[in-house]
């Protein structure tokens, strides 16, 4: 009788481990998930702060093709020589021409730039709503285990009430069986096992109609 008790409880008990145990890995594909968004976020954050820089030095190129042209504009003011016309001449055609193809490839720049932004903010707000996601189901995940480990703890206290009385070896190969079958205890029908099916040595049949020995 108390081995029909215990077989119950260690069925249960069994059953909790497994459940406490295979939990938290429903959370590693989330986990994964997040640990993926984070390593993009990285790698297209830094394409972003090189296009970044190469938008500033075209700036610093721009700002320096725009001063030699304006130098050479206020300078035709103060010429004396055709030689020297030709000279801020040239250095004006060359700086307004400098001038326009850093424009275009500025504005290129800045359009890549803007795009390249906008979809670090699309990472960062699904990095954040998939962050919202783990820790929530890590919440309910840690509320969970700890009803589990109550159970536990009940069903602990159970067996403990238990097994006083009953042969340590048996109670050893008996949790050997639960954890296999969940059962422990079954029937023997004539000189057939109900739990394996198999046919039994008649004297082995009979000492367990007896019921005098497990």
């Amino acid at each position: 009788d108390k081995l029909k008790k215990l077989q119950d409880i260690l069925a249960e008990k069994y059953e909790l481990e497994a459940k406490i145990e295979s939990l938290p890995k429903t959370l590693d594909g989330s986990n994964e998930s997040l640990e993926r968004f984070k390593k993009e976020y990285i790698e297209k954050n830094a394409v972003y702060e090189a296009e970044k820089a190469k938008v500033a030095a075209l700036k610093s190129e721009l700002a320096d093709a725009e001063s030699s042209r304006e130098s050479g504009e206020k300078g035709m003011d103060s010429i004396t020589t055709h030689r020297e016309y030709e000279a801020l001449d040239k250095q004006i055609s060359e700086a307004n021409e400098k001038e326009q193809n850093i424009r275009k490839e500025l504005q290129k720049e800045e359009k890549t730039l803007a795009e390249l932004n906008e979809t670090l903010k699309s990472n960062e707000d699904l990095i954040s709503s998939t962050e919202k996601e783990v820790n929530s189901a890590k919440e309910n995940l840690n509320k969970e285990l700890d009803g589990y480990k109550k159970s536990l703890d009940k069903l602990k206290t159970k067996e403990d009430a238990i097994t006083p009385g009953i042969d340590s070896e048996v109670i050893f190969k008996f949790q050997r069986i639960i954890q296999r079958n969940r059962k422990g205890i079954v029937a023997v029908k004539g000189n057939v096992c109900d739990g394996c099916h198999m046919i039994l040595p008649a004297q082995f049949a009979n000492e367990v109609h007896q019921g005098e020995k497990i």
